[in-house]
């Protein structure tokens, strides 16, 4: 098995390759990245909620059923997450991944499951950037009547003061609609299915289709459209980059051929040293 220095040695000499040859990449960054800014995991202990006398899981909470049941609680729990993740500032490997999109330009597509929003202050081109899980800064209708869905910011006067346990209250109730009508936030729930109109899906895995490289960033893979991307490329022998303090179920899947690089560490330790 590679050290550290060996496998970043390799993976930056791997991306030389590909961006000197006019090559094409896609990133594809989970939890992992966002852990180094301060956010959170969502499956991690800081990810639990109470409601009345009960413990939620997310995964219970995180659901259109979940949000007809109760509306208010549902919304107070990501309006304290939006709080979390806008106190955070993107980390090194943000950074890093700008300045690779501003390399590459066209040719770079990043493809990310955080709600979190810190790939797009770090400045990554927005055209290039695949939100597939959706934004916390964002909502939309409840009711989308429209084939294309209207997606706005969640208003300024909201507001980030919002410790575990805050209830929602009126005021803040009405400022959480749009065009008059009840909104909800604007993430992919655990009930719901990916579409290219509100999360990019067909778009992601279109560039995974033409892509010379797959730079995978703390991910494990726990959800659909991230494993069919890894796997689509791993099956079209593209060369693939895993970057995680730990190798998780879909490092070892795309490393079954041999092919794959493994860099054992924290995105913020390897990717700037990368390019």
């Amino acid at each position: 098995m590679r050290s550290q220095e060996e496998a970043i040695a390799v993976a930056r000499d791997r991306l030389a390759e590909i961006i000197g040859g006019g090559g094409t990449v896609v990133a594809l960054t989970g939890a992992g990245i966002s852990a180094e800014s301060g956010i959170p995991t969502f499956r991690g202990r800081d990810g639990y909620w109470t409601i009345g006398s009960r413990n939620y899981q997310p995964e219970e909470l995180a659901t259109m059923a979940a949000f007809r049941e109760m509306p208010r609680e549902l919304w107070a729990w990501y309006l304290k997450r939006r709080a979390d993740c806008r106190r955070a500032t993107p980390n090194p490997a943000h950074r890093a991944l700008v300045e690779l999109d501003a390399r590459l330009g066209p040719r770079m597509r990043l493809v990310t499951q955080n709600i979190d929003g810190l790939h797009g202050r770090a400045g990554h081109e927005a055209s290039r950037l695949y939100e597939i899980h959706g934004n916390l800064d964002f909502m939309r209708p409840v009711r989308e009547l429209e084939s294309r869905p209207r997606i706005v910011p969640i208003p300024d006067a909201v507001g980030l003061d919002w410790p575990n346990g805050r209830a929602l209250d009126e005021a803040t109730e009405r400022l959480l609609r749009v065009d008059g009508a009840p909104a909800r936030p604007h993430v992919l729930w655990f009930d719901e299915c990916y579409d290219e109109e509100r999360f990019r899906s067909t778009s992601a895995l279109e560039a995974a289709a033409s892509a010379d490289l797959l730079l995978i960033v703390g991910t494990t893979g726990s959800t659909t459209l991230p494993t069919r991307i890894a796997q689509f490329c791993a099956g079209r022998g593209v060369p693939i980059v895993v970057v995680d303090p730990e190798p998780g179920a879909l490092a070892a899947a795309v490393r079954l051929d041999g092919r794959a690089i493994f860099v054992r560490a924290t995105a913020g330790e390897a990717l700037p040293r990368m390019w």
